[in-house]
């Protein structure tokens, strides 16, 4: 009989179950290795029978927001307005006394009631005003977050369709301006309304001390002057209201016409500015300097000052409005009463191209300060002037703030 070990027969198995032993250790590393680096897809807990912490974060408030801005609109949201609703408290009708006090009573009872009447169609009027300023501002607000959103985006200058659109904002704006005529109008009538509750609410009081009056005539008078009293009540709300949200929307109205005008010039030139510069309250702090194309030499300055912008007018079309309103937007954010002096800066040469660099920069000043209007700032807080003759081989206009 052969050896095991010797027989040819045996070795092979030996080999083979050797090879086995080895592939199924191999695998089992790398089923190990795989469950360490991969996630479990088993729903058993993976950190054994301890219960799985979970931390709810709440939604951002842009996130929850359900209606968010799809488009930056050069417009400023319309203030809010009252929504209380001016229900009267009534007349308390009861049969005369027959007495001259108990017939003083019935006439200012009738007065009590007609002035009610005057007041519950005021009231009328004025949720019908509202309802009215809402549609148009919120169909003025959609038409000039489309025309912003267009101008983010990049369009050609002078579109017909974003100039279409700004005539039709301008419609809507004149519209809420008259919403806010009629709610002056309607303030003027509740302001003579109560007057004449006043009035009445005295001539009540005093009938208290005419001579003749029964026990029933005192009794009417107390709840006329109750219900009076609440009537007068009534009417100074009312007014309170309606003077607040004259003041506020006449405010509001005359920073979107600011804001029209700017975005006018916006269209002009295909691309966003921004909010009327009269209007700009805050902005980033920090001091940047624009200018339009690079300066091949030191610019001119005025009296030793640093110009906040330079533009140079080396060709036909200088792209300086954004970088314009940049700057402009940021010094009055650092000093809202601000002054800026725009200088014509004209460039050197021989005699008779100095003079035509000198009117050519004129005009590029000009053209700049109608920029600045168009951008909202008024024309009180820009002064302009010539600063002669600079190094540089092009026209330039300087702007300083002071």
């Amino acid at each position: 009989m052969a050896h095991p070990v010797r027989n040819p027969a045996y070795k092979r198995r030996i080999l083979a179950s050797a090879s086995t032993l080895t592939l199924a250790l191999l695998l089992s590393g790398c089923s190990y290795v795989n469950d360490e680096l991969w996630p479990s897809l088993t729903a058993a807990d993976p950190a054994g029978t301890q219960p799985v912490m979970r931390q709810q974060i709440p939604a951002s408030a842009a996130e929850a927001n359900p209606n968010p801005t799809l488009g930056p609109a050069t417009s400023q949201a319309q203030p809010s307005m009252g929504n209380t609703n001016f229900v009267v408290p009534g007349v308390t009708q009861a049969p005369s006394t027959g007495t001259f006090v108990g017939q003083k009573v019935q006439q200012m009872r009738g007065e009590l009631s007609q002035l009610q009447q005057q007041v519950t169609q005021r009231n009328q009027q004025l949720q019908a005003v509202r309802t009215s300023a809402t549609q148009n501002s919120q169909r003025y607000h959609g038409t000039v977050a489309a025309v912003s959103t267009r101008l983010q985006m990049g369009t050609t200058p002078g579109n017909p369709i974003l100039v279409s659109q700004w005539t039709q904002a301008q419609t809507d704006l004149d519209r809420m301006a008259a919403d806010v005529g009629s709610l002056s109008n309607l303030a003027n009538q509740v302001a003579a309304d109560s007057a004449m509750s006043t009035y009445l609410l005295q001539s009540i009081k005093s009938t208290y001390s005419l001579q003749g009056a029964i026990d029933e005539d005192h009794r009417q008078l107390s709840v006329l002057e109750d219900e009076t009293s609440k009537t007068v009540v009534l009417i100074d709300r009312l007014l309170g209201e309606l003077s607040t949200d004259v003041a506020r929307q006449t405010n509001y109205i005359g920073a979107e016409r600011a804001n029209l005008t700017t975005l006018s010039a916006a269209i002009k030139q295909g691309e966003l500015l921004g909010p009327g510069l009269g209007n700009r309250a805050n902005f980033y702090a920090g001091s940047q300097q624009f200018a339009a194309a690079d300066a091949a030499a030191a610019p001119f300055t005025a009296g030793g000052r640093t110009p906040l912008v330079v533009i140079r007018f080396d060709r036909a079309d200088v792209p300086y409005q954004q970088a314009l309103y940049n700057a402009v937007s940021q010094a009055l954010a650092r000093k809202p009463n601000a002054v800026f002096d725009v200088v014509a800066v004209a460039a050197g040469g021989t005699q008779a191209q100095t003079a035509s660099n000198q009117n050519q920069a004129r005009r590029n000043a000009d053209r700049v300060v109608r920029s600045l209007a168009d951008m909202g700032l008024p024309s009180s807080r820009v002064n302009v002037s010539a600063g002669g003759t600079g190094q540089a081989g092009a026209n330039e206009v300087q702007v300083f703030v002071r």
